[in-house]
Parts: C-alpha cells; structure tokens; sequence
C-alpha cells in the first residue's frame, strides 16, 4: 500500500457522512444492537494469547503470490491448529487458502472462491480471493476483510507479521471464537462474512493496474451479480455489493501504541464510533490490557490506499482499521514476529470481537 503521506481526498458531500451504515438507495438503515456489560465481559474473555500465537506462527513467512509459501503455509499452520482443536479431523493442506477454507468450512461457514488471472509486471498471475459466509441466505453482510499474500521485497525475505499476517489471523480468531454464539442466535437478517483478498501487494510500483488485484475484481465480479430480494410481498433484485452493511479492513495491526481513526468520506460514523466506545467499557471493566487508547473518535482526512478504495468508490460503507501513522516496521524486513505486541494484539482482537457480537446482536 502507498505511505500514508499520499493522500487521497475524496469529494464526497457532508451529507453522505451520515450515521447509519446506508450507503445507497438499495441499502436500508438498521439498528445497531448494544450488548450489557456481563455479555461484552464474556465475549472479551473469550480472547486466548496462546492460541493467537499457534494459529499465526506458521503464517510468519513470506507469502507473495505464486510461491512455495504462499501455496504450503497450512502444512504447518494444520498443526498447531490441530493443538487447539483435537478430534476435529483435519488433514494437511498444502497451501495457505486451503488452510483457511478447511478451518471455515468445519467452522459452518459457506466458503467460495473467487479464482481469475490478471496481467502483473511479472507476467499472468493466478489470484485466488476466499469468501467465507455463514448464513449464506442471509440479505445482508457484515464483512471482515483482510489481504493473505505478502509484498516481494528485493532486499530479503519479507515477513509481513503486521501486513498482514496478524490481520489474517485476527479474522480466523473471531470466527473460531463467535461460532458457538452464531449457532445459537443465527440473525436471519444479517450475517458474518469473512474476505481473503489475495493480490494486495504490488509487485513493483504501487498504481491502479499493479496493486490490491484481489479487491478490484471481487468488486467487478459482485457489482455484475445479482441477488433476489423479497420484503412482504414485493420482489426486487439488488448487486451483491448491496448486501455488504459495512466493510471493516484490518491492516497493519500487531506491532504497539497504534492510534487508530475515523476516515472522512467512509459513511460509517457511528458504527466507527463504536470501537472507542467499546475500548472504553472493556477497560473499565478490567477484562483489557493497560494500554494507551487506541482507537480514536477524531475525523481523518488522511486516506490510505488498501484494498478498501474500489468499494468506496461503489458506495459501500467502510471501517478501516489501520493505524496512523503506520508502524515503524512497515515494508521493512523487520515486520516479523520481533515487532508484535502481543498485549496490543489481545485488546484489539477482543474490541473487535465485541463489536461483531453486538451487530450481529448474538445475545438476542
């Protein structure tokens, strides 16, 4: 992704900055559920380091597209899987993707592949995006996203621990840890939805035709696709993209003091405001790390480009959990497992755990 010294400042009217995550006229207003405190304790507690740590480790080697580690990461990261989850029957994959789809899929979630070739300075490349939803028939989406592929870096072996290992794995976590309340309260009305965008990293010069490959055709792919929709006794059809209620892109997360911001131009204020809102509940109930704040309610106009910008630009809702500035490690051979703050990683994972169990309203 570009320095978050190059800024995009999109034009986008006041009005549009509004409160609910109602993005454009297929999309509705919603109601976004509170949690108590003894539910927002519970859900917190569920944060557990050890198993972070087992789930990531193998995922801490290089990862661009199209090599060896890209395609083998699971054989090991299947092991310490297994570690935590005896008896479910897992077999070893050789490749990253299929890791991930295999731990969803016997999660309950419906997982699909969006698979195509795009022309890179290094030729045609194979780009693999992993869409993994729990309640498929489901209208709406709560989507998590994040990129699994790592940046080539002609210096040495890039790690990406932050960018976006971690990341990665934070979306792993929530699902592991939320399927046993998504079982219980399934919402017929919105779901979880999970994005692996494959191809964020450039491969040479960051631009519009070398970078986030993964997220510009998955946005072609549902802004042509079609999805029926009845209320009461009306009919209608709606794009894909207007089932997602929200967007919410992790990125750069692991290393410590991240500060975190609304971004100008994202039409999810309040949702966003919620993660501060949270941190602060989640602190003084104890159950949180003594940390600085990190996410903070003041407006940005800073805009970072991630793999978040194209559907932006289609008029879906965004939460982009980035920190600004960028962490010193950033497309540094020193992103690796050294620069993780694991006391910041466990706050973060549970703030956004809480979250998703008060939208998805799993203590109904």
């Amino acid at each position: 992704m570009l320095s978050y010294t190059r800024l995009l400042f999109l034009a986008y009217p006041l009005f549009l900055t509004q409160s609910f995550a109602q993005l454009s006229t297929r999309q509705r207003a919603f109601q976004f559920y509170s949690l108590n405190g003894s539910a927002k304790v519970e859900i917190c507690g569920l944060t557990n380091t050890e198993r972070f740590r087992n789930v990531l480790s193998p995922m801490l080697v290089p990862r661009t597209v199209g090599s060896d580690n890209h395609k083998r990461v699971a054989m090991n990261c299947q092991k310490e899987f297994m570690k935590e989850f005896e008896g479910w029957g897992y077999e070893l994959y050789r490749s990253v993707f299929q890791y991930i789809k295999q731990i969803l899929d016997d999660l309950g979630f419906r997982v699909q592949w969006d698979r195509f070739g795009d022309h890179t300075p290094y030729g045609l490349k194979t780009f693999r995006n992993l869409i993994a939803t729990y309640h498929l028939n489901a209208p709406r989406r709560l989507v998590l996203a994040c990129h699994y592929d790592s940046k080539i870096m002609p210096e040495g072996e890039f790690i990406g621990a932050t960018d976006s290992a971690v990341p990665c794995t934070m979306l792993l976590d929530i699902a592991m840890t939320l399927t046993p309340y998504l079982r219980r309260h399934t919402n017929p009305h919105v779901t979880l939805q999970l994005v692996f965008f494959d191809g964020e990293e450039a491969f040479v010069n960051w631009g519009p035709t070398d970078s986030i490959y993964g997220a510009r055709h998955l946005v072609n792919v549902w802004g042509n696709t079609w999805y029926p929709k009845s209320v009461g006794s009306s009919f209608d059809i709606v794009k894909e993209l207007d089932r997602i209620d929200v967007l919410v892109l992790l990125d750069l997360l692991g290393a410590a003091n991240p500060v975190i911001r609304n971004t100008f131009g994202h039409r999810a204020n309040d949702l966003f405001n919620s993660f501060p809102q949270i941190e602060v509940e989640l602190k003084n109930s104890g159950c949180l790390h003594s940390l600085p704040t990190i996410f903070d309610s003041k407006l940005s106009y800073a805009q970072v480009e991630d793999d978040h910008i194209p559907f932006v630009k289609q008029g879906v809702p965004v939460i982009h959990l980035i920190p600004l500035p960028f962490p010193p490690v950033w497309h540094k051979l020193t992103d690796n497992a050294d620069a993780l703050h694991y006391p910041t990683i466990d706050n973060l994972v549970s703030i956004i755990r809480v979250f998703v169990a008060q939208y998805l309203n799993l203590f109904k």
